[in-house]
Formats: C-alpha cells, structure tokens, sequence
C-alpha cells in the first residue's frame, strides 16, 4: 500500500468508542467538517449505547440543572473544568437536546430527564443526529492497537478481524473500566500510553459499598434512609461529608449519598484508619437530638423509646438498631430510658458507625476515577499536547463527577470540544 491514507481503508477522523462522549464529537465533527471530510466512529460493541441505556434507572439522567466545579473530582484544577463546563453550558445543552426532539424535564433533585422517561429517546436521538451529519458508524469493531507511522502524519488503527484503518486525525472517547458488562475495559488508556500520555491509578468511583457481613444493617436490604455520611480520618477530623438518600442491601449500602462518597474511601487512603458514619437525622448534632429525646421523656413519658424513634424512621430499622446497637426493646417507656442509654442513642443516631470492608468493584461501579491527567490536553479542544492528531473526551480522563448528571454533561462538553477541534484541524480531506 504506497499511500494508505488515500485506500478505502483510509479517514481524515476516526472517533474510538461509541458512548456519550463519543456520540456527541461524532455529531459536532460531522456537522463542523469541510465538505468531503471523512469520518468514521468506531465501537467494538454490535449494539452502542449500553450505558446510556441502563443510566437512570433506564430513564437517562441527561444532565443536572445546577452543574459547577465543586461537583467533579480528580487531579486537576477546578479552573480548567470550569472552562470545559463553560464552553457547554447547561442551558445550551437543553437546547441540543431539544433540538434533536429530546423535551428534558426537572425533577425535585435537580436532574433532568427527558419526558418520555426512557432512555432510548435519548440515545435513538443521538444516533440519529450522528447519521444526518454524515459520519460513518461502524460497530462490532475492537481496536486492537492505534500507532503513529514514521512521519506522524498517519495513525494506523489495528481492528480484530479486519484490515486496519488509517486516519489522520483520532478521538479517544474509550470511556474507563466502569460497567464492563457494557465494553469497557479500559483497553483506551494501553492506546493513551502508547501515544505518549501518562495514566494515573483509576478506581471504581460512583460504586456501592460492602459492609461486614453479618453486620445488622445487611439484614434491612430494601429500606432507605436520607442520611448525612461523614468521612473521618485517623484523627477524627472530617474528610467529606455527603447528604442524600442511602439504601440498604444485602451487601451493605448503596444509593445516591453512599455511592457519592466511595471515590473519597480511595481518595484519602492515607487517613488511614478512616471512619464512615452516618447521622440519620441530618442537620441536628448530638446535642440537639439528646435534648429532643429528654424532651419527649417529659412530654410522653408512657410513650416507648421504639414508637418515638418510628415517627421518623422505618419500623424494621429501629427495631434492630435498639435491639443489636444497644439492647433496647423498643416497648420500653420513654421515662425508663436511663441517662446512659439516652446519650448512647443520641450518639447511634447522629453517628451511626458504617465498619466499610471494601466496595463491589468496577462491574458494579457508575464511572471511574482516575485517569488521563487533563494537564495533557488543550482545554479548548481537547487535542493531546503529547501527540499531534490525537484528541481526547470523556469517561478516559481523570475527571469523575458525582451522581446526578454530572458525568453525561462532563461527557456532553468534552465530546463537543473534541469533535469541534478535531473537525477544524487543517488537514486535506481523503480523497
């Protein structure tokens, strides 16, 4: 092959992986293109889309209303997110969506679904939008490897059981570990380090947590609780602190609070030994809550410490937090309730101790943490500074939001200025 650029073999832009990130540089490329640009999205999967399918519950949480930088993690500089999430903001994002026939709504959290509470609204949308800007799709296609040639002008992309495909432009848009039931295998960070970037320790982020296993809590799978969590470190003081709805399972704790918090179980590893509790009566401290409880006693002295407890928290919960943490019956009157005893419950309320023994790994896990640094791209395009032609978005750097939203946008944005960048680099068309 004297010139593979110029065989049928051959693109001006080859997009690597078909999820959120990939779908809108897709659509952005396409429609910013010259005329006669070719270009091609690749996705080792038959069908794409797995992961837009299966978010929210199947109903696709497309994005937040509120999004700001205290919402990601990872290592770099809240001011370099700041200028991805600026470039796309929230409003504009409602409006693609509407633009493509997508309606999103608020719900009471803040997150936005579409209207139709179905998540193959949104992803039918984005392929449709993907065809109309006239890039190719290619699916069931797994890159095997991506190199550069000797005058890095070329990428040869290697794919299982096909010839190779040229390009002179690429867009990692691979995603991470996270859900690998779905594709991903992290197989884009072996391209990311092939081509020059660096790849920090990537953990499950967004993932439920194990708790002990014959601990009481495991025996309540199904009841939910809104819970303020707090990290502690190994001096007591706080880490992180995290409020929302935790769910209890037969594994330990999931739900919205729980899974935010697990990135910071990794993330301040050397605290270690870290404390997780949980204050089931958010926003009242230990004081307030021993002084509520003597209150009740002088009120409704014949009512029982268990009935008191139900106004505010489900049966089966008080029932065995009085009876394993402190070997309370929940009949006892509240005017038999020892000074002792109060202060203990007082303490189990607002800092119910969670003994975490690990999480349920990347197969269970939302996103990844860790990653790409985003020191190594160009913000305003996401084009690599390590390797010419190459550009990257999404999932695959090392940017994690928290539940919500936060991670389709992160994706939404970066996928936009990656195709946007890539589409406008001056090169010659393929001919």
């Amino acid at each position: 092959m004297n010139n593979p650029i110029e065989s049928e073999s051959a693109c001006d832009l080859a997009i690597i992986g078909a999820g959120a990130a990939g779908l809108m540089a897709a659509i952005f490329a396409g429609r910013s293109a010259k005329p006669g640009t070719k270009i091609v999205l690749i996705d080792g999967a038959k069908k794409i889309g797995a992961k837009i399918l299966i978010a929210g519950g199947g109903r696709c949480n497309v994005t937040h209303d509120i999004v700001t930088t205290a919402d990601y993690f990872g290592g770099t500089s809240n001011n370099t997110v700041n200028k991805v999430l600026k470039s796309f903001s929230v409003e504009e994002t409602t409006a693609f969506f509407r633009e493509l026939g997508v309606e999103l709504k608020r719900e009471e959290t803040g997150k936005l679904f579409p209207t139709t509470d179905s998540s193959r609204t949104v992803l039918d949308a984005l392929l449709k939008a993907v065809r109309e800007a006239g890039v190719e799709l290619r699916t069931g296609c797994r890159v095997l490897k991506i190199e550069r040639d000797a005058d890095q002008s070329t990428f040869k992309i290697a794919i299982d059981g096909t010839l190779p495909l040229y390009a002179r432009r690429v867009i990692l848009a691979t995603g991470g570990k996270a859900l690998p039931d779905t594709g991903s295998d992290g197989v884009g960070y072996n391209f990311a380090r092939a081509l020059g970037h660096s790849v920090t320790e990537t953990w499950p982020a967004l993932v439920p947590l194990n708790l002990q296993p014959d601990h009481w809590l495991t025996q309540l799978a199904g009841i939910t609780l809104d819970v303020e969590l707090t990290l502690s470190g190994k001096t007591g003081k706080a880490l992180h602190k995290q409020a929302g709805p935790m769910l209890l399972a037969h594994f330990g704790i999931t739900g919205p609070a729980a899974m935010d918090i697990s990135r910071h179980l990794r993330d301040y590893a050397s605290e270690a030994p870290r404390k997780l509790t949980a204050n089931l009566r958010p926003g009242m401290t230990f004081d307030e809550v021993d002084q509520s409880l003597l209150e009740a006693s002088r009120e409704h002295p014949t009512r029982s410490i268990g009935a008191l407890l139900k106004r505010k928290l489900p049966e089966r919960f008080v029932e065995l937090m009085l009876l394993k943490q402190l070997a309370i019956e929940p009949g006892l009157p509240l005017s038999q309730l020892n000074k002792e005893d109060r202060k203990a419950l007082s303490h189990l309320i607002t800092a119910l101790h969670l003994p975490v023994v690990g999480d349920r790994g990347f197969k269970y896990a939302e996103v990844t943490a860790g990653g790409v640094p985003v020191s190594e791209v160009q913000t305003a395009t996401m084009a690599s500074r390590q390797c010419p032609g190459l550009y990257l978005c999404g999932e695959i750097l090392d940017v994690d939001g928290r539940i919500g939203g936060y991670n389709f946008q992160w994706a939404w944005c970066t996928g936009r200025l990656a195709g946007l960048g890539a589409a406008q680099s001056p090169t010659t068309p393929v001919h």
